[in-house]
């Protein structure tokens, strides 16, 4: 299984809707929340060079957004 993070904000609703697909399919991850942890957002602008959430970093990989398919393939690649 990929490690996981997600870089969320409590009011985004993208980021609740990416919390629930890896809910739905038992995918481990640790969320950061860069609303109050000055760190984690400093972290998730270095790695994505944006301010918007989610951003979500499976094994190295960014993805901005909530991107199903993307996810689907990076958390299950045999599919």
């Amino acid at each position: 299984m990929p490690k996981i993070t997600i870089y969320t904000t409590p009011t985004c609703v993208y980021c609740k809707m990416a919390k629930a697909f890896f809910k739905e399919n038992s995918v481990a991850y640790d969320e950061k929340n860069v609303a109050s942890d000055a760190k984690a957002r400093e972290e998730m602008i270095e790695k994505s060079g944006q301010l918007g959430v989610p951003v979500i970093d499976v094994d190295g990989e960014i993805i901005v957004g909530f991107n199903k398919e993307k996810l689907s393939e990076l958390i299950n690649p045999t599919g």
